[in-house]
Formats: C-alpha cells, sequence, structure tokens
C-alpha cells in the first residue's frame, strides 16, 4: 500500500506506517487521515505483522488538520451538521479505533505536533520523541475547547491539561516525558531507528500475550472513565463550533496558519 499521503511498509513482523505530506509539514487533509485509516485496518488483520509504528517524513510530525482544504461534506457552506458529520467519523472514530488495534504501536515525533496532531500520537501505545518535539493545542484560541478527541486530561493530568489548552503554549518533550505522555526522548537524527528497535524488542513477545497486557491497560482506563469521557467531551467541542459559526463563520475566530507559525517558533 502506497498512496499520495501515506507509505506502508512490513518487516520482521513490524508494520511502518509513514504520513508522507512533509511539504505541508504532514498536515491533515480528509485524503490523508483516510489513507491513514487504511494503513491501521491493513496492519490490524495481517497476521505477520506484530506492531505498528507510526513515523513522518520531514522535520515535522503533524502541523494539525489542513483547514485550507476545507470541509468534503459541505463544499459550498458549512453547517454544525456538516461539521460534526465529518469530524466524528474522521477524528473520534478513527482515532479511537487506532487506540483499540490489537496490537501494540509506537509513534515517533520530532518537530511540531500540533492539535489534530495529537490525534495521531496518542491513540498510540507508546511515544518516542526526538529532542526537538513540541506538543501544542492552540485551539482556544479559536474559541473552541480543545481538539475532537480530549486525551489532555489523561496524558497531561488536569493541571496541565488545562495549561497548555488556556495558554496554548508547546511544551517539550522532556516536559512531556516527566508526565508520561512520552516513552523516551532521543536525538533526532535517531528517532526512527530507536523507534524501530522498541518495536523489534516488543515484536519478540507472544502475540496473544501482548494483545491481552494492551487490553488490560485500556480496559482499565475505561473502566475509570476514558471511554465515556472522550464521547461527551467530543459534544463539549462541537459547542465550539457553533460558536465560531455564530460569531463569525467556521473553522476559525482568528488566522489559524499564523498561529501555527507562532508556535513552531517556542
Amino acid at each position: 500500500m502506497q498512496t499520495e499521503f501515506i507509505l506502508y511498509d512490513v518487516a520482521d513482523n513490524i508494520a511502518t506506517i509513514t504520513l508522507n505530506r512533509p511539504e505541508a509539514a504532514n498536515a491533515q487533509n480528509m485524503p490523508l487521515l483516510d489513507d491513514l485509516d487504511e494503513a491501521w485496518c491493513r496492519a490490524a488483520d495481517d497476521p505477520d505483522v506484530k506492531v505498528i509504528v507510526l513515523q513522518a517524513n520531514g522535520k515535522h510530525f503533524s502541523s494539525g488538520h489542513d483547514l485550507k482544504a476545507g470541509d468534503p461534506s459541505q463544499p459550498a457552506k458549512f453547517t454544525l451538521a456538516g461539521i460534526i458529520a465529518t469530524e466524528s467519523k474522521r477524528y473520534l472514530e478513527y482515532s479511537l479505533r487506532w487506540r483499540n488495534v490489537p496490537k501494540p504501536s509506537i509513534a515517533a515525533v520530532q518537530g511540531v505536533c500540533i492539535a489534530g496532531g495529537l490525534l495521531l500520537c496518542w491513540p498510540c501505545d507508546l511515544i518516542v520523541a526526538a529532542e526537538n518535539a513540541k506538543f501544542s493545542d492552540p485551539v482556544v484560541a479559536m474559541g473552541i475547547g480543545g481538539v475532537e478527541y480530549h486525551g489532555h486530561t489523561w496524558e497531561l493530568g488536569p493541571r496541565l491539561a488545562k495549561e497548555i489548552l488556556f495558554t496554548g503554549r508547546a511544551i517539550t518533550a522532556d516536559e512531556a516525558k516527566k508526565v508520561g505522555m512520552v516513552s523516551r526522548v532521543v536525538p533526532v537524527d535517531d528517532l526512527h531507528a530507536e523507534a524501530r528497535k522498541l518495536a523489534a524488542e516488543i515484536a519478540t513477545k507472544h502475540p496473544f500475550a501482548l494483545r491481552q497486557a494492551k487490553r488490560a491497560v485500556n480496559q482499565t482506563l475505561d473502566v475509570q472513565g476514558f471511554y465515556a469521557a472522550i464521547q461527551s467531551v467530543f459534544d463539549v467541542h462541537q459547542t465550539g463550533h457553533g460558536h465560531a459559526l455564530s460569531e463569525g463563520g467556521y473553522p476559525i475566530l482568528i488566522n489559524l496558519e499564523d498561529m501555527k507559525k507562532e508556535v513552531a517558533k517556542t
């Protein structure tokens, strides 16, 4: 499977899925997300795959949603119904499906991982970050309370989650590791090799045991309220879109591209 935006390879029981839109800092348009979901599903169904690695070509992991691409469900006019239909499938449903793939997954993150980029790395079981990685969700500046998949509180804890949402600031790889969001921090030149080394170590284990270990952790989080909270906050997120529509149109109250540039400088 090779598409315009996604590269896919399997070797040594490891499926490597590569975001391949480096000229746009791997911004996510709808075809990229659909191709990415297809790659995840292929890896999930392949009995030769024991571990999945998600990585990205270029300087940055992902600058988030590509707002220039627009909403394919409403080419002429944005409506709240159209926004919810698109986001419930491609943001919430996709991210939850990737999270629940019954195989260990590792995200390798370099450069910026902004807003929608979090929807790609947070569903992975482990995150290996380059020393230059920066994670942020600055969409409160858009009049919206955060991205569609609210992993913030679970990944960062409530205080830090509120701080990054309130301020829009980026957190570094080292800061993310201190709170447990990132598993390892490595030099940027070693990122893909280190992620693959970790995947190879995991791939030596029995696939059924790996599946059950993952299920045990995910089920524990779900019992604690993870799944219900994700669904509930998705609805909270949609009130933000309603607010933006009422204030001046979809999707932003300010220029998000300029905001991303400022975040990238931090």
